[in-house]
């Protein structure tokens, strides 16, 4: 406390001109960058037409190696033409350090400083200055200007405290808007030590860039956190990518962030294994929509596949939602056991043939309806795919017929008979009513089919016989017979996938480029060969497999969600981002189970971040009651800050729309950035007409939908509804009144059995 009153005096003590002469010493430094980065951009101007003129050689060696230049250089230039908010945005001035070894950027090694780098009087001289950014800089000298984020040297930045300094003395955030600085925020990590640079006394200037941060208001695409990671999240960030890292931490700690940032981070790492192989999954495309701009402003763009639970499975988007009941039903263990019965029980529909007949050698052979159904047991008694199972049904169909021929003992040299066998064969597969019955008989399956014959009540009564119940049979039944998809149907559309397998396809042969034919370079290329783009773009198109899985809000996923992601992760490195006491799923073990499974027996590394960055303490303190009810025994993360603003209650007189748009009506006077108002799943399109007209910062959404986004400030409709929708009510109920940066405001009706003061049932003391 001493320490932080020292830096806030220091703070009050600086003069504008101070403060003017700092921003002009960054602004000097930021022209620098930006004036090499414009001749890195000539360069790779320069290499683009390079590349060009290499194509008119006109050999195939010529051509693939301009492809591969162009391909280097577009990306090379398109990350520098990228002109972010703050390209630069922080400084760290170090003390000596330890030993003089300089890492591959041109910054020195050293974490701690070296003896006698602080004299006796409490003295110390700068020795070395870096800026860190989005990516690296270098100078003509090589020098560092820039230093990237994720570089070693740049950990000191996050990581650095009061109470472990390393060799780090002030710390700077940057503000800058384009080429222009706007204003610089210090921390001190030693306030005890008079540092010099330049023979000029450190000055300390702002109010704390973590709390600025912390104020800015909200848009509905979220920030990066990259000028404001704080240790325990840096440690996540940069932790080594074997096994599986599992990160907890309650609403506010920067799960989601933490995530995206150290899907940088592992590119930056060890970009040839993981570029273009890194999946993250995140639980709605709301948060979808509102994260995927972090990476590029990263300098990632391209590089990671963000996919939402409902969009794994291509050519597939879950639109719909379930019920609670139906949810809990489709995504339980013991759908896998029905997917598996439905698989095969397609197979003997009552439009499957009966009996086959076919003529070979001249007499017509039969097999009847009991003899079929024994082959086909035989068939899919195989471990192998139903659908790969199919050359397996026809061998032994053929078995048969050639035994009712009686042509098997027709010769005693081995010779002969597996000639006259392999005539036999032939004659019936060449036969048209035998390729039509085995089509029929065998068809090839798809998931959709499957999930359309399971739509009917009584075929699914028997393949889910003694499994599920009747309510929810014909629940399940009744919802697969909709237009379109839910979540839960995506995971059973990719177990049905695996279940049944696809046969091989003929690979079809790629089309001659024209420009080819001209030349004549198809006599040495007969088929045009990919360019290296295009050959990233179509395995990131057929990409089931990733090196790195991302799993954001990991408390949501079910056991058939679980093993959907699993199959994308079987050879890769895991990160599992979650927060049990958020969980919307009804049985957090059989989940934990699943989860298990999918990551199988890779070490787990343990993170656990405790700091609430999002909610005032106001607002943490309401949630904390519902925490209590939800998981008791649970501790909220700790809020860094106060606003000195109570969360708000209002009751309904007239309407509850009527209500509900007057208070997001007065938080939009109170407030700069977006509203969020959220309401049970039911009332969700309900709400939005409540809401129209009031403009485009104000948004509605249903309580699952509210996973991992925050609100400048948020008006919670209802908290009974919300917490009756599900056994997990109470947790999502939690996460709805922890969306908030600002100001929390919650409407009762009746149903929430309000005080004399507003305050429903659920949140008073």
């Amino acid at each position: 406390m001493a320490a932080q009153a020292q830096q806030e005096t220091a703070v009050d003590a600086v003069p504008d001109s101070v403060r003017d002469r700092e921003i002009s010493v960054e602004q000097e430094h930021l022209d620098r960058v930006y004036q090499r980065l414009e001749e890195k951009i000539h360069e790779a101007e320069f290499l683009m037409h390079d590349a060009a003129r290499r194509g008119q050689v006109g050999t195939p060696g010529a051509l693939a190696e301009r492809d591969a230049q162009v391909f280097r250089a577009g990306v090379h230039l398109n990350r520098l033409n990228n002109e972010y908010e703050d390209f630069l945005f922080g400084r760290i001035d170090l003390l000596p350090g330890k030993d003089g070894k300089k890492g591959p950027d041109g910054a020195y090694t050293a974490v701690e400083p070296a003896e006698g780098a602080v004299r006796s009087d409490n003295t110390a001289d700068i020795a070395e200055t870096l800026h860190i950014g989005r990516i690296g800089v270098l100078d003509t000298d090589y020098a560092p200007l820039v230093i990237d984020w994720r570089a070693p040297a740049a950990a000191p930045f996050y990581r650095s405290t009061p109470v472990d300094p390393g060799r780090v003395v002030r710390r700077r955030v940057i503000r800058s808007k384009g080429r222009r600085v706007l204003g610089v925020e210090d921390d001190l990590m030693r306030p005890e030590l008079k540092a010099f640079l330049g023979g000029h006394e450190l000055p300390v200037i702002g109010d704390g860039a973590l709390m600025a941060a912390l104020g800015q208001a909200r848009t509905h695409t979220m920030r990066d956190i990259v000028a404001s990671i704080q240790a325990e999240q840096d440690l996540v960030i940069r932790a080594p990518a074997a096994s599986v890292t599992y990160v907890e931490g309650g609403p506010g700690t920067g799960k989601t962030a933490v995530a995206l940032h150290r899907a940088a981070y592992l590119l930056y790492q060890d970009r040839r294994r993981y570029a273009g192989g890194i999946l993250i999954v995140s639980p709605t495309p709301l948060l979808v929509a509102y994260t995927e701009g972090v990476l590029p402003s990263l300098g990632e763009e391209g590089q990671v596949a963000i996919r939402a639970i409902g969009s794994l499975v291509d050519g597939a988007e879950a639109t719909l939602y379930d019920s609670p009941a139906t949810a809990r039903a489709k995504g339980s263990y013991r759908m896998l056991k029905v997917v598996r019965k439905a698989a095969r029980g397609v197979l003997e529909l009552n439009d499957s043939p009966s009996r086959l007949r076919v003529v070979a050698f001249g007499r017509r052979l039969e097999l009847e309806a009991e003899e079929l159904a024994e082959i086909r047991r035989t068939a899919l008694s195989g471990t192998a795919p139903v659908n790969l199972l199919r050359p397996r049904a026809r061998k032994l169909l053929l078995d048969a017929l050639w035994s009712r021929s009686g042509s098997a003992g027709r010769h005693s040299d081995p010779e002969l008979a597996a000639e006259l066998r392999s005539s036999f064969d032939e004659d019936v597969t060449g036969e048209d009513s035998f390729i039509e019955f085995l089509d029929a008989w065998w068809p090839e399956l798809t998931p959709r089919g499957v999930l359309a014959a399971m739509a009917d009540d009584k075929r699914l009564g028997r393949w889910a016989r003694r499994i599920l119940n009747p309510g929810e049979i014909r629940r399940v039944a009744r919802s697969l017979r909709r237009d379109g998809w839910s979540v839960h149907d995506i995971a059973l559309l990719d177990e049905l996938q695996a279940i049944l397998g696809a046969p091989a396809r003929p690979r079809k042969r790629r089309e001659l480029d024209p420009l080819d034919q001209l030349t004549g370079l198809e006599e040495l290329m007969p088929v045009r060969e990919e360019t290296q783009r295009e050959r990233a773009e179509r395995l990131a198109q057929e990409r089931v497999e990733y090196a790195h899985v991302i799993v954001d809000e990991a408390q949501d996923l079910t056991p058939m969600q679980w093993r959907m992601v699993g199959r994308r992760g079987r050879h890769a490195t895991w990160t599992v981002v979650g927060d049990p006491a958020q969980s919307s799923w009804s049985d957090p073990d059989e989940a934990a189970q699943a989860r298990d499974e999918a990551l199988g027996t890779r070490p787990r590394r343990r993170f656990r971040l405790t700091v609430n960055y999002r909610n005032p303490a106001e607002i943490a303190e309401l949630a904390a009651r519902v925490l209590a009810l939800a998981m008791p025994g649970s501790e909220s993360p700790s809020a860094v800050r106060s606003t000195g603003i109570e969360p708000r209650f209002a009751v309904v007189r007239e309407s509850l729309g009527r209500t509900v748009r007057e208070e997001a009506a007065r938080l939009l006077d109170r407030v700069d950035g977006t509203i969020g108002v959220v309401v049970a799943m039911q009332r969700r399109e309900e709400a939005a007409r409540w809401l129209s007209g009031l403009g485009d910062r104000v948004v509605a959404l249903g309580s699952l939908e509210a996973k991992g986004l925050e609100y400048d400030a948020t008006v919670v409709v209802s908290p009974a509804e919300i917490a009756d929708e599900s056994p997990a009510g109470l947790r999502v109920l939690y996460v709805a009144l922890t969306r908030a940066t600002q100001q929390l405001t919650v409407v009762s009706g009746e149903r929430d059995e309000p005080d004399a003061t507003g305050v429903p049932d659920l949140l008073r003391d």
